[in-house]
């Protein structure tokens, strides 16, 4: 999968970066927030708690996601600022193997 930045954007009131992207993913499904989480905080050097994927949209028969994320300057910005149900997509998923 290769993952394409196709626009960013400073919110410092909110204290974020959004980050507009395009995921390209010849012959494979729709990448998992989880992958495309882990993509772009390795390249734009962010920490992964800090990177919340906020939605992504795959047309039907198409091999690209188009997809919104921001970067906070914290995990307990993102914390404060950040809907609880998005946290929890954002989530790894360890907490529900646990339960």
């Amino acid at each position: 999968m290769e993952l394409e930045i196709v626009s960013k954007k400073e919110n410092k009131l909110l204290g974020r970066t959004e980050i507009t992207f395009r995921a390209v993913h010849e012959g494979e499904r729709t990448p998992k927030r989880k992958i495309v989480r882990d993509q772009l905080a390795a390249q734009l050097g962010a920490k992964k708690g800090t990177v919340i994927v906020d939605g992504m949209n795959t047309n039907y028969g198409e091999n690209v996601t188009e997809g919104y994320a921001k970067i906070y300057a914290s995990a307990e910005q993102a914390m404060t600022v950040e809907r609880k149900h998005i946290l929890k997509r954002n989530a790894d998923g360890e907490k529900k193997k646990e339960e």
